[in-house]
């Protein structure tokens, strides 16, 4: 006696190619699914992982640029410090870039452009080297 055992193919194979934009890397994934005897349910569950899949690798490079970032920054210390405000000698300095300025009361009042071209300057020779 023969039974309808394995006689319907309702197995489903997925497979997603893309490039890496970061390193320009062909990588694909490839999702089977023989859960199901249904085929469409098949397809919508491995769908479901694809998608969750390729939400895990996003989540890994955002927390992966996030700890780059990170890794950059000083501990909040003594001794840390970005700016110094003597009103006494009326000298403002940036501890970062080595700027000052004499104009205290500008500072202040938010007059920060020479800071911010000075960190800017800074910043873009690190860049260049």
């Amino acid at each position: 006696m023969v039974r309808n055992v394995n006689k319907v193919e309702t197995g489903v194979r997925l497979r997603y190619q893309y490039k890496d934009p970061d390193t320009g890397e062909e990588e694909e994934i490839l999702i089977e699914n023989t859960e199901s005897r249904k085929q469409l349910e098949n397809r919508e569950n491995a769908m479901r992982l694809l998608r969750s899949q390729l939400y895990d690798r996003a989540l890994q490079k955002r927390k992966a640029a996030q700890a780059k970032i990170e890794a950059g920054k000083k501990k909040i210390e003594w001794g840390s410090q970005i700016r110094s405000y003597v009103f006494d000698d009326r000298r403002v300095k940036d501890h970062r870039t080595g700027f000052q300025t004499s104009d205290v009361g500008g500072v202040m009042d938010g007059k920060l452009d020479g800071f911010i071209k000075a960190y800017l300057m800074e910043f873009s020779d690190k860049e260049n080297e």
